[in-house]
C-alpha cells in the first residue's frame, strides 16, 4: 500500500513541477528574447551526424523593426484567421480532415495532407517542443497546451514577434532578420509586400523552397499570397 502511495505522490510532484515550470517559462519569454530553440538544436545535431559544420544564422529583433508587410504576408499564407481565433482554427482543421477523407475514398495515394496548424501552434512547437514524428500524439497534446498558454499570456503581437524571429527560413537560417540578410540582402524594415510574400511562400518547406532562387511554384504561391494580403484585417503591431 505504501509503495502505491509513494508512486502517487511522485507523479503529483511531477505534475506540479511540469505545470509550474511551463507556466513560468511562458511568462519569462513574454519579455525575454528567444535566442535558441529546440529546432535549432535538432538541426545542428543532424548536421553533426552528417559531419557538417553547425550553422545557425539568427538574430533577434523587435517587432517594431520588422516591416508591417511581413506579418500580413505570413497571415495571408499560413493562418488567415490568426487575428480572430484563440489559437486553433477549427474551420481549417475540419476542411483538412474532410479533404483527407475524400482522398481516402477516391484511393488517391498521391494526396498530401494539408496543414491546419495556426501561427500560434507553430510558435508553441518551435519554442517549447521537439520536431519529427517521435511520440507524435504526446507532442500534439503538449502543443495544444502551450498554444493555450501563449494565447492567454503573450497575446497576438508577442506571438507574431516570436514567430517571425524563430521560424525556419532556410538551411541554418532562422527568423526574419537572417532571412532578409542572407536571402534578400536587405533589412527587415525595408521588406515590401512582394518580398514579404516571397518569404511567406517558402515557409511550408523552407529547406526545399528558396526565396533567393525561387522556383516557378514558389512564384505562383507568392502571387497567391499577394492577392490574399489585401484581405488581411488592419492591425497595429506593437510589443508594448
Amino acid at each position: 500500500m505504501n509503495i502505491f502511495k509513494y508512486i502517487s505522490r511522485f507523479f503529483q510532484w511531477v505534475l506540479i513541477f511540469f505545470f509550474t515550470s511551463s507556466i513560468l517559462s511562458v511568462v519569462i519569454l513574454k519579455w525575454m528574447p528567444v535566442y535558441y530553440t529546440p529546432l535549432m538544436l535538432s538541426r545542428n545535431y543532424d548536421r553533426w551526424l552528417m559531419n557538417r559544420e553547425p550553422k545557425c544564422e539568427h538574430e533577434w529583433i523587435a517587432l517594431e523593426q520588422i516591416s508591417p508587410s511581413m506579418p500580413r504576408a505570413v497571415i495571408a499564407g499560413e493562418d488567415a484567421h490568426f487575428l480572430e481565433h484563440s489559437g486553433f482554427d477549427f474551420k481549417e482543421i475540419y476542411k483538412a480532415r474532410l479533404d483527407a477523407l475524400k482522398a481516402e475514398e477516391k484511393g488517391d495515394t498521391d494526396y498530401r495532407a494539408r496543414g491546419a496548424s495556426t501561427i500560434s501552434q507553430q510558435t508553441a512547437k518551435n519554442v517549447f517542443l521537439w520536431h519529427g514524428r517521435d511520440l507524435l500524439w504526446v507532442r500534439k497534446a503538449l502543443e495544444a497546451y502551450f498554444t493555450v498558454l501563449i494565447e492567454k499570456i503573450w497575446g497576438k503581437d508577442r506571438i507574431m514577434e516570436v514567430y517571425l524571429n524563430s521560424i525556419e527560413m532556410g538551411d541554418g537560417i532562422y527568423g526574419i532578420e537572417a532571412a532578409a540578410r542572407e536571402k534578400l540582402h536587405t533589412r527587415p524594415s525595408l521588406i515590401n509586400d512582394s518580398k514579404a510574400a516571397l518569404i511567406a511562400a517558402t515557409l511550408p518547406n523552407p529547406l526545399k523552397r528558396d526565396s533567393a532562387k525561387p522556383s516557378a511554384k514558389v512564384r505562383k504561391r507568392q502571387r497567391a499570397i499577394l492577392r490574399e494580403m489585401r484581405f488581411v484585417p488592419a492591425h497595429e503591431w506593437s510589443t508594448n
